[in-house]
């Protein structure tokens, strides 16, 4: 079966063309479309909480009715989908990689109501499922390239909630930034917590304990970590917490920017890996409703805008211009090809 790849532009292109050429706007309750969180709240200010604004978007913007249904253990992904179906939902989103084997299940037994999930795909495809995934390696690369450079310990750490790929493909990422910027600098910055050649790193084992999550940043400060990258939704708000109470180390927060969902500590955050499934996860609603849905994958990357990383807020005038034109650079090199992210490698080689 064929597998297409979609981008975040011919999703917004189709998306105009199909509402100018259509039959006026539907009413706020002829489409309706659930959600199904993972594990962590749809206020984890990371995650969910990213997933479910692509729901609001399209709330406001297409007319649709929304609702979600948050799973506190994975053995409710199943009921969620479930009570979904039960009323009738025409389409549902579910969010994260843990829901990938229930969504199939579900979308088999259903083929009439059409499924999107946020970091999983199928191959071969289901009909009625579009697959959400995000080259997050890109913008990961980026951000460990700046945090080697910003480093004044000159070692960096990051963290994971649970070895799964869409976790450690930002551990990929980032390792492999700091390494190219000791290439291009002749520096040893040093990376705790991930090994790409080893497969082997820091986690925790949950995405929600922010106990959990202090812990480790503690772990990694008392070996001189002056960044770190935590990756593993709200438990990554541990961090941040202990990063607030020691002077000189600096955050990256990832899914989303996280001075504007965790503003208490943006005086820490030296920038986020963006992933940005709230537009992907409109985009797919606007497909759906207007009859122009196909199972498959979107795939977002640095090229397509699907990902990339924050501003710098208030490290602006901290980070050196240098810097700032390298990693415009080092962008387009990922973009051409000619700047190996390392994801590919390590995926293969699992």
């Amino acid at each position: 079966m064929r597998k297409w790849i979609l981008t975040i532009g011919s999703l917004m292109v189709l998306t105009t063309l199909l509402v100018a050429c259509g039959g006026g706007t539907p009413t706020p309750t002829a489409y309706r479309v659930g959600m199904v969180t993972d594990v962590g709240g749809i206020d984890d200010r990371s995650f969910n909480a990213t997933a479910w604004h692509g729901m609001e978007l399209a709330r406001d913007e297409l007319g649709v009715e929304v609702q979600y249904l948050e799973s506190q253990q994975q053995t409710d992904y199943a009921v969620n989908l479930q009570q979904f179906i039960d009323q009738d939902y025409d389409m549902i989103v579910t969010v994260g990689f843990l829901l990938g084997d229930d969504t199939a299940t579900f979308a088999q037994n259903n083929p009439d109501v059409n499924f999107a999930i946020v970091d999983y795909s199928y191959d071969p495809a289901i009909p009625n499922v579009l697959g959400l995934t995000f080259s997050t390696d890109q913008a990961a690369f980026l951000a460990g390239y700046l945090a080697a450079a910003m480093s004044q310990t000159g070692i960096v750490g990051t963290w994971g909630g649970i070895p799964i790929p869409p976790v450690t493909i930002f551990m990929v990422g980032f390792e492999s930034g700091v390494n190219y910027y000791n290439e291009q600098h002749g520096a040893n910055v040093r990376v705790l917590g991930w090994s790409t050649a080893t497969g082997e790193g820091l986690f925790i084992n949950n995405f929600e304990s922010t106990d959990d999550g202090r812990r480790a940043a503690e772990d990694l400060i008392s070996e001189g970590a002056d960044v770190i990258m935590p990756v593993a939704g709200p438990a990554g708000l541990g961090t941040a917490a202990a990063i607030m109470e020691n002077p000189g180390t600096m955050l990256i927060g990832v899914d989303t920017d996280w001075c504007v969902s965790a503003p208490d500590y943006c005086s820490v955050t030296l920038t986020s890996v963006l992933k940005n499934m709230d537009i992907a996860v409109r985009d797919a609603i606007a497909l759906a409703l207007n009859g122009n849905f196909a199972g498959g994958t979107y795939l977002g990357t640095l090229e397509n805008g699907g990902v990339g990383i924050a501003p710098y807020h208030e490290f602006e005038s901290r980070v050196p211009a240098a810097i700032v034109a390298e990693l415009e650079t080092i962008k387009a090199g990922i973009i051409d090809g000619s700047i190996d992210t390392g994801w590919a490698a390590f995926l293969s080689s699992q």
